[in-house]
């Protein structure tokens, strides 16, 4: 057994079990690939993936479990990987951080600036993505850590450390009379057409769960990963917007105008994800808690032994 094989494992399942993509992935061909999961399945003696008509279409249930062992092994090795390069480089080195649209533009860059001038060794790489896909990236091993919402889906090779809640404003163009109502209600909201989040995003469930429990069906007109693109839309006058409080700037937005909505939907709260078995470099626990004072190195750690 390989430690190459167990990688071709993982990437197989991220790519949603596309062959081709996983070789592309790993630099090497198709039937290389291929032909490493046959010997590992020879080996171990059972099947790691479903097939039809030599297609893989999923894991079986043994090879569910080859693969949470697969993630655990490939992240120890790249746990003792950091290890040595930490004590070899003296502060230098890379952070990947899957991140979604929200955090990389209105949360990060008050972090990233004095990071940088405080560790200039370090290369930052941000990879975007919805809630789901940055925790993914993390589980598979291609980011250290992941900042967004919560997510529908386990993982149960995570950990998931509180940040701090977002609060929301409904945004419209200056002069639209849902901001001039005495007192904002979410009959109010709902009667008007609603541009918002994507429902990968927990803004959008948490939005839609209100207007549910309200016994109210809104009309959304458009939505997006995007609050600045969600913001040029409302500028057109196609709807209201009910966004993230501090994806709004009013010396930015020229044309927009919000106001709180905190009393009508519920916040979102903030993760930071880890793998619990990664190695907490010194300058990923100083990014850590630049993001969020309270995760401070001890808490960090405790975090991730009680997960």
């Amino acid at each position: 057994m390989k430690l190459q094989q167990l990688r071709y494992v993982l990437e197989i399942a991220l790519h949603d079990n596309h062959l081709s993509a996983a070789a592309q992935a790993l630099n090497t061909s198709q039937p290389g690939v291929s032909r490493q999961i046959q010997m590992l399945e020879n080996e171990l003696g059972f099947e790691i993936f479903r097939r039809t008509r030599n297609r893989i279409i999923g894991l079986t249930e043994n090879g569910e479990h080859v693969l949470d062992i697969a993630k655990r092994v490939v992240t120890d090795v790249s746990a003792l990987k950091d290890m040595k390069q930490e004590l070899d480089s003296a502060g230098q080195g890379t952070l990947t951080i899957g991140t979604t649209h929200t955090q990389a533009r209105y949360v990060l860059p008050r972090v990233i600036e004095p990071f940088v001038k405080a560790f200039p060794k370090v290369q930052l790489i941000l990879k975007e993505g919805n809630p789901e896909d940055i925790c993914t990236l993390v589980d598979a091993g291609q980011a250290d850590l992941a900042i967004g919402t919560d997510t529908t889906r386990d993982l149960p090779n995570l950990a998931r450390l509180p940040c701090f809640s977002l609060p929301r404003s409904v945004v419209a163009p200056i002069g639209h009379p849902i901001l001039e109502k005495e007192t904002l209600t979410i009959e109010d909201v709902a009667a008007e057409p609603i541009i918002t989040y994507d429902p990968r995003y927990s803004g959008r469930w948490r939005v839609m769960q209100a207007f549910r429990d309200a016994g109210l069906s809104p009309r959304i007109v458009l939505s997006a990963i995007d609050a600045d693109v969600c913001k040029t839309y409302i500028g057109l006058g196609l709807g209201i917007g009910i966004l993230t409080t501090i994806t709004f700037d009013a010396q930015r937005d020229i044309g927009l105008a919000a106001r709180d909505a905190s009393h009508l939907f519920e916040p979102s709260m903030i993760f930071i994800t880890l793998r619990k078995n990664t190695y907490l470099r010194p300058y990923m626990l100083d990014f850590i808690g630049r993001v969020a004072s309270h995760l401070t190195p001890k808490t960090v750690r405790m975090a991730l032994q009680s997960a």
